[in-house]
């Protein structure tokens, strides 16, 4: 079965969410200088490759405070003022959206080494609300420093643009899953998917640990809670997973890529 030590992005969270958004901001000074960009082993995953020195001193002046954000907490909610882009250092969060009545949109998921707060660039406000699915931490990046880091290093302008193609092509993503894919291809893209960007982490490329519920998942992929936990069951019979609760191994990843690769029939 699977190993209850399987290293995750934090220390083990209390099973009790915060109920406070407040967070903890923590200016980088020479006792923690170890967790700067230019010391940071997710910096190759956030920030541009093949800085030089200078530049790297650059990015380490703008990037000087990090937040911790406990389980449950909000990093920022829907109509706050932008100011800043959040890295994410160690940590999972959710971002969504919530109705009127209190019906919640989930819109991603975001880990260690990826950048919330892009949805705030467009109109200075914040679109959506992100809450950390475990005790987390975050590095700050004030825009309007930002900005002028890019006009100075080429390849820093070259990044934030990555970036934000990369959340074109996320939403482009979503679009196909919903609109395209039957429940248990969504469901196959999104473990691959997932245990994709775990192991560009250093993480096992076959076992995962599970941070947001089933119910979640199915409000991701436009799915009910029953659909998404028939199709767990599913993909347990044919030998396609192992589920054990949160802890997922992926048994034959193969077959979850054909499934989601072949042609629809007529």
């Amino acid at each position: 079965m699977f190993d209850p030590a399987q290293k995750s992005f934090a220390n083990p969270a209390s099973n009790a969410p915060s109920t406070s958004h407040s967070a903890n901001v923590i200016p980088i000074n020479s006792h923690n200088i170890k967790i700067a960009c230019s010391n940071c082993n997710l910096r190759e995953l956030c920030m541009p490759l093949g800085l030089n020195r200078e530049e790297l001193d650059q990015i380490d002046t703008v990037v000087n405070m990090r937040r911790k954000v406990k389980k449950g907490s909000l990093l920022f909610h829907n109509g706050d003022k932008f100011t800043s882009l959040y890295a994410i250092r160690i940590g999972f969060f959710k971002s969504f959206v919530a109705s009127e009545d209190g019906h919640e949109q989930v819109t991603g998921f975001q880990m260690a080494g990826e950048v919330l707060g892009l949805d705030g660039i467009a109109s200075d406000s914040h679109t959506c609300n992100a809450i950390a699915l475990e005790d987390s931490e975050v590095c700050l990046m004030p825009f309007d420093r930002i900005e002028e880091l890019s006009r100075d290093i080429p390849s820093m302008q070259r990044h934030v643009h990555k970036i934000m193609s990369r959340e074109i092509v996320r939403e482009n993503g979503i679009m196909l899953l919903l609109g395209s894919m039957r429940a248990e291809e969504r469901l196959a893209a999104f473990l691959l998917n997932l245990v994709d960007r775990l192991h560009a982490r250093g993480f096992s490329q076959s076992e995962l640990v599970l941070r947001m519920t089933r119910e979640e998942i199915g409000s991701y992929l436009g799915l009910k809670l029953e659909t998404v936990s028939r199709a767990f069951s599913k993909f347990a019979e044919d030998g396609l997973v192992e589920v054990d609760k949160r802890n997922i191994r992926i048994l034959r990843s193969d077959l979850l890529r054909e499934m989601i690769s072949r042609p629809e029939c007529d």
